[in-house]
């Protein structure tokens, strides 16, 4: 394995990230920065979020930079603020030990007079979000006819947010002689007709996703009902006070929704999203990175770019269709070394998904259950108690109130007293009416079963097959008793173990319920096959006297004679 000093960065870039305690390289860094240093072409990089794709381009670029030369060299774009703010953050760290390089990030929702005036510095790199920039080219506020390196991060989701044209006019501002490095999770179509158009060709490294997984997540789901979703996470939440955590919804009313019902339970939660102000957002943010929240609901969009090294739980409210979106979110905890899990809230008609991420990627999902309500009852009690003991400063009441409570209090003993005072408490912690949330599946159903008996209909006694629910009989493919088609167990009736059966008896009257339907060989009953006929009942024949005779009837008794 190769460290930085490998890669051919030079000493302050080397200082830099050895103060921040990086000390080797992830697979995109170690393959990506040799050759953004060392060629002049087009680069394309397709790795998955939290494999270190920001220093992948970050190390090279400020290396690159001259700043001796007084204009934008570089320009960075993405397709949230956050994002964009975050890959600000690490390039000022990766900078500090060289002088004279200078960035900033602009884009939408912050006051763009404060941006315009940050610019008339220069600002060797500008990391913007598209239509900001945009804005900023429009009011001369910046000149990108001398940018040589154009970095598009995570280009896949600025398409799918509808920035294709806004990239268009961006690319159209800056000179033809550059170099564009391009990152992204995936390579649709829309990103291949991109590489067409303004790549020359580019020099690819794919990180295989199966490579990248973090096996410091733990991957777990609980199956369970969507309407019950919301109190599930609470119980997650309300048995474990030290977990920090993302919850990752697919609408923004999903998010703004959730985050209402469990503040409104008392749990330490907010919402970030779309409809969200830039100064909304950050307030938000920053509580969170405060831990003054205990977690921070989101979707995909409004996720990007939140790196918290602390985080140890993601739960997936909604479980994406799309392994690089579970990768992506799921990417946000077990950082710098750290453990940690991420956690899918599924139906039981979801459970193919949870097979495909694992084909997928390569991991193992274990089935975890949603806590039971006793043990969060404990667990709130508990922790109330302590808060009653903990608590200080508290104004006390005027003695003469204070002495009439405790002459209305006087007849109850101390156990009584706290009996009643939990009573209380139960009563206000409202856990609704169902201890038990986690959904076993349809009544009676095992579903598949992992040593091979197929799809098993539970209610069978005996192994494997297809056993309808409760019942003795059914489809049988172990070949046991009498097996075959039962209808309801019966020893003797329905298909046995041949089916037709061959074995010939001795009784009159051809359609025997005692032994066994149809018969195709000679014996009293069923069709048979001699002419033998007689003047017993032996059902059809199609011999002489007797039976179902084709010529005139022959006399006597047997079976069914008709007469010409």
């Amino acid at each position: 394995m190769s460290t930085f000093s490998d890669l051919g960065l030079s000493a302050p870039i080397l200082d830099a990230i050895a103060s921040l305690g990086f000390e080797t390289p992830t697979e995109i860094q170690e393959k990506a920065i040799p050759h953004l240093l060392g060629g002049d072409a087009d680069f394309i990089g397709l790795a998955q979020t939290g494999t270190g794709k920001t220093a992948a381009f970050g190390l090279p670029l400020l290396d690159l930079l001259d700043p001796q030369t007084d204009c934008t060299q570089a320009i960075v774009l993405a397709p949230t603020r956050e994002l964009g703010q975050q890959i600000a953050e690490q390039l000022a760290l990766f900078s500090k030990k060289q002088k004279g390089i200078r960035t900033l990030a602009v884009y939408g929702g912050a006051n763009i007079v404060t941006q315009i005036k940050a610019l008339k510095k220069t600002r060797h790199v500008v990391i913007a979000t598209p239509g900001r920039l945009i804005d900023l080219v429009n009011r001369k506020a910046i000149d990108l006819a001398q940018v040589g390196y154009v970095v598009l991060d995570e280009a896949d989701e600025m398409l799918n947010m509808g920035f294709k044209e806004e990239l268009d006019t961006i690319l159209s501002f800056t000179p033809e002689e550059k170099q564009t490095w391009l990152f992204s999770a995936t390579m649709p179509k829309e990103i291949r007709r991109m590489v067409k158009d303004y790549m020359s060709d580019p020099f690819e490294v794919r990180i295989d996703p199966k490579t990248t997984v973090n096996t410091n997540i733990e991957h777990q789901y609980a199956v369970l009902h969507y309407k019950d979703k919301a109190e599930a996470l609470t119980r997650f939440l309300d048995l474990d006070p030290e977990l920090y955590g993302v919850v990752f919804c697919r609408t923004k009313m999903d998010t703004q929704k959730l985050a209402e019902f469990l503040i409104k339970g008392g749990h330490r939660a907010d919402a970030i999203h779309g409809d969200l102000s830039q100064a909304a957002r950050d307030r938000v943010m920053m509580r969170f990175k405060r831990r003054e929240l205990q977690v921070l609901i989101a979707t995909d969009v409004a996720a990007r770019g939140i790196d918290v090294n602390d985080l140890t739980h993601v739960f997936h409210y909604a479980l994406p269709n799309d392994q690089a979106y579970y990768t992506h979110r799921s990417g946000r905890t077990a950082r710098a070394g750290k453990k940690g899990i991420s956690l899918s809230l599924i139906s039981f008609k979801e459970k193919y998904k949870i097979h495909n991420f694992e084909k997928g990627l390569g991991v193992e999902f274990a089935r975890v259950d949603i806590p039971l309500a006793d043990a969060i009852v404990e667990t709130r009690l508990r922790g109330w108690a302590m808060g009653l003991v903990a608590q200080e400063d508290v104004a006390a009441p005027p003695p003469e109130l204070l002495e009439q409570i405790d002459l209305l209090l006087g007849p109850l003993t101390k156990e009584e007293m706290v009996a009643r005072l939990v009573a209380r408490e139960l009563s206000r912690l409202n856990l609704g009416q169902r201890a038990d949330l986690n959904d076993r599946g349809p009544k009676g159903m095992k579903g598949f079963k992992k040593d091979g008996a197929g799809k098993n209909f539970k209610g069978g006694t005996s192994a494997g097959g297809f056993k309808k629910p409760y019942k003795k009989g059914g489809y049988k493919k172990d070949g046991y008793g009498q097996g075959g088609y039962k209808k309801g167990g019966y020893k003797s009736g329905g298909y046995k173990s041949g089916g037709y059966k061959k074995k010939p008896t001795w009784d009159d009257d051809g359609f025997n319920t005692g032994d066994g339907e149809f018969k195709p060989r000679e014996g009293s009953g069923g069709y048979r096959k001699s002419f033998s006929g007689g003047a017993k009942k032996s059902g059809y024949k199609k011999g002489k006297p007797g039976g179902f005779k084709k010529g005139p009837g022959g006399p006597k008794k047997g079976g069914y004679k008709k007469k010409w």
